[in-house]
C-alpha cells in the first residue's frame, strides 16, 4: 500500500489536507515522527486520498467520494466510515487493519565494494544470486566500479543491467560529499537510480543545543542541493559515519525533524553505533520513513586494522555478537520499504572480502540466510 493512503503511517504533507498529531518530545531531544489516525482527518482532500482505491470493479467508486465543495467534519467522516464498513469487499480489509496479512520482506542491495576491484561484468551476474535486485556502485578506494561505469559509458552499462535483469539501486559517493552531488544526481536520473549515499559536513562531537544548531546549519546548506534532488527524483541518504556531524542517534533525529524534505534521509550503519539492540531498534522506529538504507553491518572486531580473516568477518550478520532479530522486527513495524545492504569493510580497502567471486557471493548468502531466519523467528 502507498504510505500516503495508509492512515497508520501517513505524515503531514503541505496542501494535501492530511493532519497529524505530533507526539510529545522529551526536552532537548528531537520529536518522533508524527502519525495519523482516522479521527485526525477532517477535510475533503484527505477522504479523497483514501476513497479512490476502493472500487466495485467499475469506473465509479463504490463509496461516495467527496468533492471540493463539501466540508467534511469529523462527524461526517465517521458516518462515511460506517458506510464504508458495510461496503462489499471492504469490510475484511478494514477489520484486518492496514498492511495486515502482507508479509514483510527485505529488499536486498548488493555492494560492489565487497568484490574489491572486480570487473562489473563479473559482479553484475552475482546480484540475483544473492537475492538482491539492484547494485550499489562504489568508487575508489573501496571499489572502482563507479570509475568502470565512466569508462564503459552509460549505454554499455544499461545493456549489462538489462542482460542481468537488475537495476542501479544506489551510488555511494563519500568522496564527493553532500555539496558536490549535482552531476551525480543527474547521472542517477538518466540511469533510473533514486538513491545516493554520502556523508555529512560540519563540526564533530557536538551535543545538546550545539548539536541541534549545527544540524540546522547543515540542513540550510543542503537546501540548494535538495532542490536538485527533488528535480531528479533522487534521495540523498546521509550515513552516520563515526567522527562526523551526523553520527549519534540524536543527530539523526534532529536531521529528519529539522529538514522537512524527504529528499534528505538516513543510511543507517549499526557498525558506527553502540551495539545495543534496544537503542538501535528504537532509533529505527524514530527515523520512520526517513530511513532510506539499512546496512546489515555490525562492529565485530572493527575494520581499521588487519585481522585474521575469521575475525574480520565478524562484521557480517550472523557471525558477530549483534542480534539482528530486534532490528529486523523494528524494520517490519516501520513497514520499511528501502534497501538492506549486507556489508563489511576489508583491510586494506579495495580488496575483496574473500579471495574469489564465488566465495564473496557465498558469504553474502550465508548472511542473508541468517537474516531470513531472524525474520522467521519474528
Amino acid at each position: 500500500m502507498d504510505p500516503q493512503l495508509d492512515p497508520n503511517v501517513a505524515e503531514r504533507k503541505p496542501g494535501t489536507g492530511m493532519l497529524a498529531r505530533q507526539s510529545p518530545a522529551r526536552p532537548g531531544s528531537p520529536a518522533r515522527a508524527a502519525t495519523l489516525t482516522f479521527c485526525d482527518v477532517c477535510d475533503a482532500q484527505a477522504i479523497a486520498r483514501f476513497a479512490p482505491p476502493v472500487t466495485d470493479g467499475n469506473v465509479h467508486p463504490a463509496l461516495p467520494v467527496c468533492n471540493a465543495g463539501v466540508r467534511w467534519t469529523r462527524r461526517r467522516f465517521a458516518l462515511g466510515l460506517v458506510a464504508a464498513v458495510a461496503a462489499p469487499g471492504l469490510r475484511g480489509r478494514l477489520a484486518a487493519g492496514p498492511r495486515e496479512g502482507k508479509r514483510f520482506s527485505v529488499r536486498y542491495l548488493l555492494a560492489s565494494s565487497l568484490y574489491g576491484y572486480a570487473k562489473l561484468e563479473e559482479i553484475l551476474p552475482e546480484v540475483r544470486k544473492t537475492g538482491a535486485t539492484a547494485i550499489d556502485l562504489w568508487p575508489k578506494v573501496h571499489g572502482n566500479q563507479r570509475e568502470q561505469l565512466e569508462e564503459m559509458g552509460e549505454e554499455r552499462f544499461r545493456e549489462l543491467l538489462r542482460r542481468h535483469d537488475i537495476s542501479l539501486g544506489c551510488l555511494t559517493r563519500f568522496d564527493l560529499g553532500p555539496f558536490a552531488l549535482q552531476d551525480e544526481m543527474r547521472l542517477a536520473q538518466r540511469l533510473g537510480c533514486h538513491l545516493i549515499v554520502t556523508g555529512s559536513r560540519g563540526p564533530r562531537g557536538c551535543k545538546g543545543d550545539a548539536l541541534k544548531g549545527a544540524v540546522g546549519r547543515f540542513v540550510e546548506q543542503m537546501k540548494p542541493h535538495l532542490a536538485v534532488a527533488e528535480q531528479t527524483d533522487v534521495t540523498i541518504a546521509i550515513e552516520n559515519h563515526s567522527n562526523s556531524l551526523i553520527h549519534s542517534p540524536d543527530s539523526m533525529k534532529w536531521l529528519v525533524e529539522l529538514c522537512p524534505s524527504k529528499s534528505l534521509a538516513i543510511a543507517l550503519a549499526p557498525y558506527h553505533l553502540p551495539q545495543d539492540t534496544q537503542l538501535l531498534a528504537e532509533l529505527i522506529g524514530a527515523l520512520g520513513d526517513r530511513l532510506a538504507l539499512f546496512y546489515a553491518w555490525q562492529h565485530g572486531k572493527g575494520c581499521m586494522k588487519k585481522l585474521p580473516k575469521e575475525e574480520e568477518l565478524l562484521q557480517m550478520p550472523g557471525r558477530g555478537t549483534l542480534d539482528f532479530k530486534p532490528l529486523l522486527e523494528a524494520l517490519r513495524r516501520n513497514h520499511f520499504s528501502g534497501f538492506t545492504e549486507i556489508f563489511m569493510h576489508p583491510v586494506p580497502r579495495g580488496i575483496p572480502i574473500l579471495p574469489s567471486i564465488a566465495e564473496v557471493t557465498a558469504e553474502v548468502n550465508r548472511a542473508r540466510r541468517y537474516l531470513e531466519r531472524c525474520l522467521e523467528k519474528g
